[in-house]
């Protein structure tokens, strides 16, 4: 599942061509996604311009004029790939897996022509349309908790949270209502940065005087730095994740756990990777630096 660093990716990529150009048609080619299509979708996005591309949490926003809005959520398997209108495909893997084309923007600026496809293989993504100055006011928005680069994303916040809680850290940090967009991936990836057991309980981080503890601030520092780095990276390739331009993240070169059950801590402390099962996602560690 795309998660924070690769929507953001694909939110930069859409961002450098998108803003400015209008919506001449919108082709609907399943019957659904994971949910049906808003009513009336095409109709109601057809000779939109586009004011802007955003992004909250894991779920990207198409911002068009007249406070009408686009949410996407790409599910297990969802990706956009842009073709300049005309032109022919030469790449054969993309030729093959064009049947799972379930959504087409046709776009238009001046002399210029784009599409803009939503491939989706597992089909568990989803659009929905929304007004863009209620889009705080979306069920899916309304419980977010602050994103990992954000300012309010803070040890005070995760202190906060953790008081009292007997709850396992990794699971806690996978909760869209603590921190916003974090997925398995980076939570594992940060948690082995942090030095902190995935079965770490919340309530050890936070000092008897409700105060936080320092391996806190080493937590959130590496939360921040994971998303940070890959963002720049472009996100992480594992199955069907690509970049609008069709090229891989390249994050998953730069794991320390993540996917790599029974290989060696890259510490050089000897141990190998372990994995385990956390709420039904598995989660990976090394037994030996996260304690």
């Amino acid at each position: 599942m795309p998660e924070l660093p690769e929507v953001e990716t694909i939110r930069r990529g859409l961002l450098t061509f998108m803003v400015g150009m209008t919506i001449t048609n919108l082709e609907i080619r399943c019957t659904h996604l994971r949910y049906a299509f808003p009513i009336n979708f095409s109709e109601r996005v057809k000779n939109k311009k586009i004011i802007n591309i955003s992004r909250r949490a894991k779920y990207l926003l198409i911002n068009l004029e007249q406070n009408l809005s686009i949410v996407i959520h790409f599910g297990m398997s969802g990706s956009f790939i842009v073709e300049k209108d005309g032109l022919e495909k030469t790449d054969q893997t993309r030729a093959k897996n064009s049947k799972h084309d379930h959504v087409i923007l046709y776009l238009e600026k001046e002399a210029l022509l784009y599409r803009v496809i939503y491939n989706d293989p597992r089909r568990f993504g989803f659009m929905d349309l929304v007004v863009s100055s209620l889009v705080n006011e979306y069920p899916s928005f309304v419980n977010l908790g602050p994103e990992p680069l954000e300012d309010s994303f803070n040890v005070f916040h995760l202190e906060k949270y953790f008081t009292g809680r007997k709850g396992k850290l990794k699971t806690a940090l996978l909760n869209q209502k603590l921190v916003a967009g974090l997925g398995n991936i980076y939570v594992c990836e940060a948690l082995w940065r942090a030095g902190l057991s995935p079965m770490r309980t919340m309530k050890t981080l936070v000092n008897n005087n409700t105060t936080p503890d320092s391996k806190l601030f080493i937590l959130q520092k590496a939360i921040h730095n994971v998303i940070s780095e890959a963002i720049e990276a472009g996100g992480s390739s594992l199955r069907d994740y690509i970049q609008v331009n069709g090229s891989l993240g390249s994050f998953q070169n730069c794991f320390y756990v993540y996917n790599r059950e029974g290989k060696p801590c890259l510490s050089n402390c000897g141990t190998l990777i372990r994995r385990t099962m956390q709420a039904g996602r598995s989660t990976f560690y090394c037994e030996v630096c996260q304690n």
